[in-house]
């Protein structure tokens, strides 16, 4: 192999069939071992580490972790006993003849070396890696991460190309619009007082794609949302967004599932193509959420009707739910406790329980339950012996959001799962039976993880408008999207009659708890767009400024269309376990958006701020 003076192989590709040639190599000293007048040094590039031994010692002396080096040298076979299997170059090590310093190094805020890994990353703060970013990304779990997602790329744009799919590009400087959060706003220096949006979605430019007849279209398109604080979401993101026309949801269903198969090859999982479905109704009702963690059962309980005639206060409520503790009749009084801080910190008032003994119902809520409640309570709820359930009551919603949480965390603390972010399984099909088995089957990768993949469908096309909503996008009426306006109702005859039960043609896609996706079929005529609009109370003349490009377009003959959008930065952080999407971006910013390597955002200076007519004051219009 010849590629260049710098390296005539890759460190990490070096093995016996190279035994005895000279070869020259460059990289960064991983790891410096001195034993006495004789240096190895682990050289570390893109491909892996070679073990290279230096035996001039004046040669050796100023070398020092993450130095820059050129070296050339011979492979040879080490000696019976000195292998190395950690390393797939472990066979073999190479006896330097030159050792070229092409650079140095200052001492590093923290370790980066492959062996010290792990205790990197129990000393140093996650602000000190985002400050040193470069830095944080020569460590092998980060690096791979990338490496994962570079990958995931590739498969994507071939698995669509060969479908027939057109990449595309479109605009980042757009018109804004309100799609579910605020803009990032950019003030359009030639057209003073007027301002530029960054895109939340390529929402509607590829509705317009579809009404140009491109019918197959795809891109890894940048995304922002200026939202408000969350620990593990990013201003600026990442998502495969595809769409397509004359198709059915089936279509979408299919197509995602293949390319899940393809993708989850990357970490060497057989998903299944066709992948199982739930309606959100039955999604809320047994899981208390339009996202269900299905890697096990155990589901919730709707005791509302068992305790609508109870002398107990606090079930006299909208809701009243439950969900079993499996074995949890064992807890102290201070583990419950616990529990109660727990709950607290979600923002509930606590978490009421009972325990199932042989002695009978105990805890602090059986003395306020009537003798018959008490009797037929562990039929109703499955429980047995030795179990704890826990209540919630109150609002539908802050009910079953609690229990879902309850839900999630009894089984992590029971060792059924690891987090409810990496996939991770640990516990044995003993613990996963008491539990509850999955509802669906699960796909077991070979390092252990546990993959439960649902399609949650038959999503309300309203919700109730609520000023204090966090989405923006709400018009002056009493409806609003729940995924957003051009979603195309199931029944377009009654849709703004029983707006109430109306239901509409989209579906999110769920890996292990995380929407990892969503999409619907979209309203592609402009009398069905306007009845949606009316309904939410955008005006005519509202929407027609808003959106009159797109109502203009679909008069031409815009085809039935629909698709999908693939969180792209969840999705590759699930496939590589790691339980923040954070390690899967080159250089992210903090929760709250700060980029901290760059001390960004930051304030421009008067000149830039005059220049850009960010003050400018436009004339109203008569």
């Amino acid at each position: 192999m010849s590629l260049n003076e710098y390296r005539t192989h890759y460190a990490g590709e070096l093995g016996l069939d190279v035994v005895g040639e000279e070869v020259v190599l460059s990289g960064w000293i991983d790891r410096r071992r001195d034993h006495g007048g004789v240096v190895f040094i682990d050289l570390r590039d893109k491909s892996g580490i070679t073990q290279v031994v230096v035996n001039d010692e004046e040669v050796a002396r100023p070398l020092r972790s993450e130095f820059v080096l050129k070296i050339t040298g011979t492979v040879f076979k080490r000696s019976t006993g000195q292998e190395n299997k950690r390393l797939a170059t472990g066979q073999v090590e190479v006896i330097a003849k030159s050792v070229e310093i092409l650079n140095t190094s200052e001492a590093l805020p923290f370790q980066v070396s492959t062996a010290l890994e792990e205790a990197t990353d129990e000393k140093v703060g996650e602000d000190v890696r985002l400050k040193y970013r470069y830095l944080d990304l020569r460590r092998p779990s980060l690096n791979n991460a990338l490496r994962l997602r570079s990958q995931a790329n590739q498969v994507a744009r071939s698995f669509l190309e060969q479908q027939g799919f057109f990449e595309i590009e479109t605009p980042t400087l757009i018109r804004s619009t309100p799609e579910g959060a605020r803009d990032f706003l950019v003030p359009a220096r030639l057209n003073p007082g007027s301002w530029y949006a960054l895109p939340q979605s390529p929402q509607l430019f590829k509705q317009l794609l579809m009404v140009s007849g491109f019918e197959k279209y795809f891109q890894i398109a940048r995304c922002y949302r200026d939202e408000d604080f969350r620990s593990d979401r990013q201003p600026e993101f990442t998502q495969l967004d595809i769409e397509l026309s004359f198709i059915t949801t089936n279509d979408i269903y299919k197509l995602t599932g293949n390319l899940l198969h393809e993708l989850f090859k990357l970490i060497d999982v057989e998903l299944p193509a066709v992948l199982p479905q739930i309606s959100y109704a039955d999604a809320m009702s047994k899981y208390g959420r339009d996202k269900p963690d299905l890697r096990f059962g155990n589901e919730i309980v709707d005791l509302t009707q068992y305790f609508a005639s109870t002398p107990f206060r606090v079930f006299q409520a909208q809701y009243v739910g439950a969900i079993r503790y499996p074995g949890g009749a064992s807890l102290t009084r201070r583990q419950f406790n616990a529990w109660q801080e727990w709950a607290k910190s979600r923002g509930a008032r606590g978490l009421a329980y009972v325990q199932f003994t042989e002695d009978g119902l105990q805890g602090p809520v059986a003395k306020n339950l009537s003798e018959q409640e008490r009797d037929g309570l562990m039929q109703v709820t499955h429980a047995k012996v030795g179990d704890a359930i826990f209540f919630a009551a109150g609002s539908t919603v802050q009910s079953q959001n609690l229990l879902a949480m309850a839900r999630v965390e009894i089984a992590r603390r029971l060792g059924v799962i690891d987090n409810d972010l990496t996939g991770v399984a640990k516990a044995d099909d003993a613990v996963l039976e008491e539990i509850g088995a999955p509802p669906f089957q699960i796909t077991r990768g070979a390092d252990g993880r546990a993959w439960s993949l649902v399609w949650v469908v038959d999503f309300p096309l309203f919700k109730p408008t609520s000023r204090n909503d966090d989405d923006i996008s709400v018009g002056s009426g009493d409806w609003t999207a729940v995924h957003h306006a051009f979603t195309l109702p199931s029944d377009l005859q009654n849709f703004d009659k029983e707006s109430e039960v109306a239901l509409s043609d989209s579906y999110d896609i769920v890996l292990n708890g995380n929407e990892i996706g969503g999409g619907s079929l979209r309203i592609h005529r402009a009398d069905i767009q306007q009845r949606v609009f009316d309904l939410m109370g955008i005006e005519e003349d509202e929407a027609n400024e808003k959106f009159g490009f797109l109502l203009e377009a679909l008069k031409f003959g815009a085809p039935p269309h629909g698709g999908i959008a693939l969180g792209w930065d969840r999705l590759v952080a699930l496939m590589s376990g790691t339980p923040s999407i954070r390690d899967v971006i080159a250089f992210p910013k903090t929760g709250n958006g700060v980029d901290l390597m760059q001390n960004a955002p930051a304030r421009i200076t008067d000149e830039q701020r005059a220049e850009t007519g960010i003050d400018a004051v436009l004339e109203r219009e008569t």
